[in-house]
Order: structure tokens, then C-alpha cells, then sequence
């Protein structure tokens, strides 16, 4: 197996209102002509909204409450600033903070929220991480 991520599906209880806290957000969709799911690009990934018990159904299980913590999705900000920017945008959009953006005890600067439908995100600026143009961070050895 190749050492990447490809999608990342969020299990959702409503995608119009999923899908419009996203586009609050100013993300794009792709594949506007699927049904039933909502796609949006995300660098060299993507991200996928589905309804959790579509999803549930999908992998042959139950469905179960959505919002678990055991995952956080993370956004790489381009600086301190950027990383207050973009908690405000979503707080704007929709989103409930969890933890407003602090000094980090690795050296950077984060904070959480959660989506309308729990989904965990710590937006955090990290100073050892390089972020290119598009986004991508790139590792140090």
C-alpha cells in the first residue's frame, strides 16, 4: 500500500446543512452532479460529506452517533493570524469552538471547533511544518 490519504468521508446528518457550512467556509464543491454526496477538492485530496447512516450502511454496520473525538481533522494555517482568521470564519459559518487558539507546547499555535455535526478540527499554525503554495505541508526528517 502506497503511504498516502486519498478521501476522507465525514459521516453527516444532514448534507444540505453540511454541505452549506462547508461552502460558508468559501470550499468549492466538486462533482456537483453526484447525488446523495457532497465532494469537495482539498489540495492533493479530497473530502467527502455523506449521510452517517448511508455511510454506516455502506461499511455493514450500525449506525452510531456522529462527532466521535477519537479523530481530529486539521487545517495548517500560514500564521498566527491566519489561524484567529480562520476560527472566526468558522464560528461565523456555523461551527461551536472547543478551544479558542493558544501558544502550543510544541512551539505553534492552535485552537479546535467542531462542525454542525461534531466533527472535530484544530486549526493550528505550526512553525516547523512547511506549507506550500497549495496548501501541502511537507514533513521535516
Amino acid at each position: 500500500m502506497e503511504q498516502r490519504v486519498s478521501l476522507i468521508t465525514l459521516g453527516v446528518a444532514d448534507l444540505a446543512i453540511a454541505t452549506a457550512f462547508y461552502e460558508k467556509l468559501g470550499w468549492q464543491r466538486s462533482l456537483r452532479a453526484a447525488k446523495g454526496v457532497s465532494f469537495f477538492q482539498a489540495g492533493g485530496m479530497a473530502l467527502a460529506l455523506y449521510p452517517f447512516v448511508d455511510l454506516a450502511r455502506d461499511a455493514g454496520l450500525e449506525p452510531v452517533q456522529a462527532g466521535s473525538t477519537a479523530v481530529a481533522l486539521a487545517y495548517n494555517a500560514r500564521s498566527r493570524a491566519d489561524t484567529d482568521a480562520v476560527l472566526a470564519e468558522a464560528e461565523a459559518a456555523g461551527a461551536s469552538m472547543v478551544k479558542p487558539a493558544a501558544e502550543t507546547f510544541w512551539g505553534g499555535y492552535a485552537g479546535y471547533f467542531r462542525d454542525p455535526d461534531g466533527h472535530l478540527w484544530e486549526v493550528a499554525w505550526n512553525p516547523g511544518f512547511r506549507l506550500a503554495q497549495d496548501g501541502s505541508i511537507t514533513l521535516p526528517d
